[in-house]
């Protein structure tokens, strides 16, 4: 453990000198519970370097011992960010939609990130539950139940998946608390239909087989299903740019809801469903943010779904940033009034004036393709949109989800199992910090 500690201190002290160069930093935060039922609050950093290289890396894993109220979570974070010294470098803190996170980061003052992925996946569960699959899913979920729970049944419906000339693949259970388990049960269970319904013949089971027309619902469920697990996954990334990508993903989802006359009552009453509350959630959303990511982001800035208002918010940005920059440039030169005065007399335009043309010019830029990478785009375009470019550092290093911390967690549950649930608050926080740390440095 000596080494640990050791090594431990000497891989933060890089990170805290990583940090310390870069001028904004996006949080993402969750609470879990460990195996011996204690509470961490989990941390992740992420921002874009010099070198426009999307970064981001653990924190901490911290102990929690008070009640989860908002002024308590809020402490949580702000501790973090002292023990980082990123207290004025912090711009987002994303966390779930829970109530008492969206009341902690609102008394830090920070801005509030909701994870998306969390906000689609309600948004399937609410309809799910109001639509006409309910029934066909229940027959589902007994089917794969009795598989899953008998060795003798599972090495049935293997040796039929091998005389099918299939592969020998195990059922999936969904789930309620895990992302597309639901998906994944029906693609699984529709794709072994025959081997399942061989191997039934062959068992005496007083289960109820899904019928013609419900198993005709549970591949119309696949379909309906699929955008939500790929907006999901795709929002969900942490090597890429993805803030940017919510409002477009969001329109695809809505496109993909659309009802259409081939669509019977009760895959319309789902797309409904799921249209009306994606909309009442998304309107909690910090749209003004991402609304800005978005138009930074070379690949959507011409999207329609973008008003003219983003456009003029963006540029009293600009307004904002000109002169904290030109005070800066300005320290050791001439004081600013006078070099105001040689501008009067001169052809050179103002720094206020140059803002418009700063927008315009980025605007008549052309788009670039959905596979390439905006970092990529600015790290070549930055010389010629210097003003903007200081806010997409800002902007796009933004996490659409708390993904990361989800990650982090996978970790700290194969560190803490059984066997090890009597280890220390602190050790659990070195150990898997270590573990993001060095599996990190590994990848580069």
């Amino acid at each position: 453990m000596t080494k640990i500690h050791e090594l431990y201190e000497n891989e933060k002290e890089k990170r805290k000198e990583v940090l310390a160069q870069v001028n904004h930093i996006a949080l993402t935060g969750d609470h879990w519970t460990s195996v011996s039922n204690n509470n961490y609050l989990g941390v992740t950093a992420h921002f874009i370097s010099d070198t426009w290289e999307l970064k981001s890396f653990a924190l901490t894993i911290l102990k929690t011992e008070e009640r989860h109220f908002a002024e308590a979570c809020k402490e949580q974070f702000l501790s973090v960010a002292r023990e980082w010294y990123i207290e004025g470098k912090t711009t987002t803190i994303g966390t779930d939609s829970a109530r008492n996170m969206v009341a902690a980061i609102r008394l830090t003052r920070y801005e509030h990130m909701n994870c998306v992925a969390h906000m689609v996946q309600r948004s399937v569960t609410v309809s799910l539950a109001d639509s006409g699959f309910v029934n066909a899913l229940a027959k589902a979920r007994k089917v794969v139940g009795h598989f899953k729970h008998s060795p003798a049944n599972a090495a049935e419906l293997q040796a039929q998946q091998v005389s099918l000339g299939k592969k020998q693949e195990p059922l999936i259970q969904d789930v309620p608390t895990r992302w597309n388990s639901t998906l994944e049960m029906v693609k699984r269970l529709s794709r072994n239909k025959e081997g399942v319904i061989a191997a039934l013949d062959n068992q005496e089971h007083k289960l109820v087989l899904p019928t013609a027309a419900e198993w005709d619902k549970l591949q119309r469920l696949e379909t309906l299903l699929e955008p939500c697990r790929y907006v999901t996954e795709l929002l969900g990334g942490e090597a890429y740019v993805s803030c940017s990508v919510v409002l477009p993903s969001l329109c695809h989802l809505r496109l993909k809801m659309e009802a259409c006359d081939e669509d019977p009552a009760y895959v319309v009453r789902f797309k409904t469903k799921f249209k009306e509350d994606l909309a009442s959630r998304q309107e909690k959303l910090n749209n003004a943010w991402l609304q800005i990511a978005t138009v930074l982001d070379p690949r959507f800035k011409d999207l329609k779904c973008l008003q003219v208002l983003v456009w003029t918010k963006l540029e009293g940005m600009l307004q904002q940033e000109s002169p904290r920059r030109s005070s800066q440039t300005h320290d050791d030169g001439p004081p600013r009034k006078k070099i105001s005065l040689l501008q009067m007399g001169s052809d050179s335009e103002s720094e206020d004036e140059e803002v418009q043309p700063a927008i315009q010019r980025y605007r008549a830029e052309p788009t670039i393709k959905l596979e390439d990478c905006p970092l990529r785009w600015w790290a070549s375009h930055s010389g010629a949109h210097e003003k903007l470019a200081s806010i997409a550092h800002k902007y796009l290093a933004t996490p659409a989800t708390t993904v990361p911390c989800e990650r982090l967690f996978s970790v700290a549950g194969h560190i803490v199992n059984k066997k090890r649930s009597a280890l220390l608050s602190e050790n659990v926080n070195k150990l898997v910090c270590l573990s993001n740390w060095l599996k990190d440095d590994e990848a580069q």
